[in-house]
């Protein structure tokens, strides 16, 4: 009959360090130290954020594409009004799409309309919600002539008016790609290079896609690093002047940690912030009924 091993202190204190190991890996993973921390969190079920868009009653979206000179190609764009009303004098929420996405995900996926219906239906401002177009710009000026902030203020708002909207004043938010998008007209709204003095008066942001240097961008997000410079370094200049702003991002998020720099660099600090989540669409639909909320406060106040 074989006899038991006999432990020693050696095999005890090698099974300890083990354990110690494999816990502290765990811990790191959890707490954001260690690789793989949003893959072990998805699997045991920590921080999902699930959000379907509300049945709310939201009135169909419309769409209408016309030929864009300041991108060179046609754009498609779509808007839709609260349950009850129509567009005359209703201030104006942009949508910026995603990477990937266009006009059409800001309601088909993302759900505006019934958002929409819900925050006015909850006494929130009555506002019309309008989305565009925007390829895989990241919304800004590219070297082959494609300029997408000229296409907003130049061809899309006029003819948002031309429906009856009011576009004295606009607010604006966006998701990933549309987030940044966002966040820079913001900035080159402060700056007077987008719409009219005191045009915009406010924006929302769900999981920016900011980068922290030209060499971590997603390829083809711009056209070298002197386009990041002049672009796409928000992160730590947001540039903003005060400009009211709501940014938030998920703990699981690929772009939290520029996010949390985003926010560390604004004064006064944004709404928003840094909560449980991952870069996809529940969690932007998490954010919409906040930010309609935010938004609407700004374009019914000023």
């Amino acid at each position: 009959m074989p006899s038991a091993r006999k432990i020693t202190r050696r095999v005890l204190l090698t099974g300890a360090a083990g354990t110690a190991v494999t816990g502290t890996a765990l811990a790191g993973s959890l707490s954001g130290v260690l690789p793989g921390r949003s893959a072990l969190r998805r699997r045991l079920g920590i921080g999902q954020v699930e959000a379907g868009v509300p049945d709310a009653g939201g009135d169909d979206p419309h769409y209408a594409t016309f030929a864009s000179t300041a991108r060179g190609r046609p754009v498609t764009w779509g808007w839709a009004v609260p349950p009850g009303h129509d567009p005359d004098g209703l201030p104006v929420v942009l949508v910026l799409h995603g990477r990937g996405d266009d006009a059409h995900s800001s309601f088909e996926h993302l759900g505006m309309h019934q958002y929409l219906a819900a925050h006015v239906s909850d006494g929130g401002t009555a506002m019309g919600v309008v989305s565009v177009d925007g390829d895989e710009t990241y919304w800004h000026p590219r070297a082959d002539g494609d300029d997408p902030i000229a296409m907003i203020a130049g061809e899309l708002l006029p003819r948002v008016a031309d429906l009856g909207f009011s576009t004295r004043k606009i607010a604006v938010t966006g998701y990933s790609m549309g987030g940044f998008g966002s966040l820079l007209l913001a900035r080159e709204a402060a700056h007077g290079r987008f719409g009219a003095a005191g045009q915009l008066v406010a924006a929302a942001a769900s999981s920016p896609a900011l980068f922290a240097s030209a060499g971590a961008t997603s390829a083809g997000s711009f056209d070298d690093a002197e386009d990041f410079a002049t672009y796409g370094a928000l992160a730590g200049q947001p540039g903003t002047k005060g400009l009211p702003l709501s940014v938030s991002c998920g703990v699981d998020d690929p772009f939290c940690a520029q996010t949390k720099r985003y926010r560390a660099h604004c004064d006064p600090a944004p709404d928003g912030g840094i909560s449980d989540g991952a870069h996809t669409m529940d969690y932007w639909r998490s954010r919409v009924p906040g930010q309609l909320a935010f938004l609407g406060e700004h374009l019914a106040s000023t």
